[in-house]
């Protein structure tokens, strides 16, 4: 059973920083792309950051400059760290990832629990 678990969320002030981290545990053969998306209540969810296995990423255009997608492949983790929060990123965080399965050539996608980001003073 793969899982991946989110942890790193919390309250900070506008301005501030935290970093969220993903691990993902279970038998699996590879991961593929790692990605953040965040759900803020009434909203969509969203894709925040992504990063491919090679390292190449992408951002959602309200967090560039200010967070950074990273990944440890040998310890199957991937880091979000956010700078310069706003009280408009407020939202749950959701780990996801494309998994290659031992014995198959397809990826499966997974989602951790998330976890809760409230930027306010």
């Amino acid at each position: 059973q793969v899982q991946l678990v989110e942890s790193g969320g919390g309250l900070v002030q506008p301005g501030g920083s935290l970093r969220l981290s993903c691990a993902a545990s279970g038998s699996f053969a590879s991961i593929n792309a790692m990605a953040w998306y965040r759900q803020a209540p009434g909203k969509q969810r969203e894709l925040v950051a992504r990063i491919r296995s090679g390292g190449s990423t992408n951002y959602a255009d309200s967090v560039k400059g200010r967070f950074t997608i990273s990944r440890d492949n040998a310890n199957n983790t991937v880091y979000l760290q956010m700078n310069s929060l706003k009280p408009e990123d407020t939202a749950v965080y959701y780990c996801n990832a494309d998994i290659n399965k031992y014995y198959s050539t397809i990826s499966y996608n997974y989602w951790g629990q998330g976890t809760q980001v409230t930027v306010s003073s």
